[in-house]
């Protein structure tokens, strides 16, 4: 049974303020971070850390980020209705649905075909469908579905993936964490077909991006 009640509904406010705290100011983004059950997107046991503003182990050795990690990328997005998005990593499906509640078009790509087939069905149960849910390298992006209005890397890229600057429409944002061990944020917005501005933020810490699908 699928059991959102007030004690999860009161927790999450609480995770609305921490995060507003930390940075994030864009209404829709913690409206969806306040309506989103994040208890439902983990294991049954681990209920009580879902409101913690942290990353938590999930299956296939990934995580469920970190509440504030997925506020400040989506922000960074600058999401509108209809937006056409690619999300590199679907892990736990967390992030798709924050990006589902903000009215964007959303196509998801996942390595781990073990999370891919659970998170496919869970995300259906719950009421969030993504445009289009595929089981591939993030690296190769989406090519047949291109180009995107935003993209969205969830896990650490040691570099940046020339596919996914290439499917990116020009005036398109695309938010991915670079780095090996410490991701540092960075937003490229592309200005023309040859032309990207690109703006650095904080560090933070990812899973790693992992090529070829298993």
């Amino acid at each position: 049974m699928i059991e959102d009640n007030y004690r999860h509904k009161g927790k999450r406010q609480q995770l609305v303020k921490t995060v507003k705290k930390k940075g994030i100011t864009d209404k829709a983004v913690l409206g969806a971070i306040g309506k989103i059950p994040r208890h439902l997107f983990m294991d049954s046991s681990f209920e009580d850390h879902a409101y913690q503003d942290k990353a938590f182990p999930i299956a296939a050795d990934q995580t469920i980020s970190q509440p504030y990690t997925v506020a400040f990328q989506t922000e960074k997005l600058e999401i509108e209705k209809g937006d056409k998005v690619l999300e590199i990593g679907t892990g736990s499906g967390y992030q798709t649905a924050v990006l589902c509640e903000l009215g964007a078009k959303v196509y998801s790509i996942e390595r781990q075909r073990e999370l891919y087939r659970k998170t496919k069905m869970f995300l259906n149960k719950i009421g969030y469908r993504p445009k289009h849910l595929s089981f591939g390298d993030g690296y190769k992006g989406m090519p047949d579905y291109a180009p995107f209005d935003k993209i969205i890397v969830t896990a650490g890229a040691p570099f940046v993936p020339k596919d996914l600057l290439g499917q990116l429409k020009v005036g398109g944002r695309m938010v991915i964490p670079v780095g090996d061990d410490v991701q540092t944020m960075t937003l490229f917005i592309r200005k023309s077909p040859t032309e990207f501005d690109k703006t650095e933020f904080g560090q933070f810490r990812f899973v790693p991006l992992l090529g070829d699908k298993n």
